[in-house]
């Protein structure tokens, strides 16, 4: 196994019996820790295995919504946009609460990160140690 293989099966590991699918809760321990790479990996094994299904649009939509933050850490302002309009389509024909997440909230969240880009003309990254987004499971 890879160093890569066995960072994201830690990851995971953690949260077997938790209530949840493993890989799913570990993208948002990832996300809201601010490891926008790791929850892109961590949940892309939930999504490769449901793309056709009815939560693949789902976890395609996360999977962008972490890689939008991912840009931002590289300072890819533009790229990170594009993506938040990706995550923000792949949720539309889902109901408003999904798989225990809140899609109005979840919403909001890609609406204010979307609009401090456009608003700076995409001159000034608001992602920060200090500001960096949360998201929270229904329980």
């Amino acid at each position: 196994m890879n160093t890569k293989k066995e960072k994201m099966a830690g990851m995971v590991e953690q949260w077997r019996g938790q209530g949840g699918d493993p890989h799913y809760l570990g993208y948002f321990d990832c996300f809201n820790r601010g490891l926008f790479y790791e929850a892109h990996d961590v949940l892309e094994q939930l999504w490769l295995q449901d793309r056709q299904g009815p939560n693949g649009s789902f976890y395609k939509g996360l999977i962008q919504l972490a890689g939008a933050f991912v840009h931002l850490q590289k300072d890819r302002l533009r790229p990170a946009a594009a993506l938040f309009k990706l995550a923000g389509a792949n949720f539309k024909n889902y109901p408003p609460q999904h798989e225990q997440l809140n899609l109005h909230e979840l919403g909001d969240l890609i609406a204010r990160w979307l609009a401090e880009l456009e608003k700076s003309g995409f001159n000034t990254n608001p992602l920060t140690a200090a500001h960096r987004p949360k998201i929270v499971l229904l329980t």
